[in-house]
C-alpha cells in the first residue's frame, strides 16, 4: 500500500511534465510543417532545369506591373 502512496505523486509529476514539453513544442512551431522537409530533400538545387522552373514559378506568379 506504500507504494501506491509513492507511485501517485510520481505518476502526476511526470504526467504534467510530459504535458508541457508537448506545450512547448507546439508554441515553439515543432509540428508546423511535417511535409516540407522531406519534399526538399527529393529537389536537387544544383539541377539547371530546377533553378529554371523555380524561376519560371516565382516570374508567374508575381503581379504584373
Amino acid at each position: 500500500m506504500d507504494i501506491i502512496l509513492a507511485l501517485i505523486p510520481i505518476s502526476f509529476i511526470l504526467l504534467i511534465t510530459a504535458t508541457s514539453i508537448f506545450l512547448w513544442a507546439m508554441k515553439s512551431g515543432q509540428y508546423d510543417d511535417l511535409e516540407g522537409p522531406a519534399h526538399r530533400i527529393l529537389h536537387d538545387d544544383d539541377d539547371p532545369a530546377h533553378k529554371a522552373a523555380v524561376k519560371n514559378n516565382k516570374d508567374a506568379s508575381s503581379p504584373d506591373d
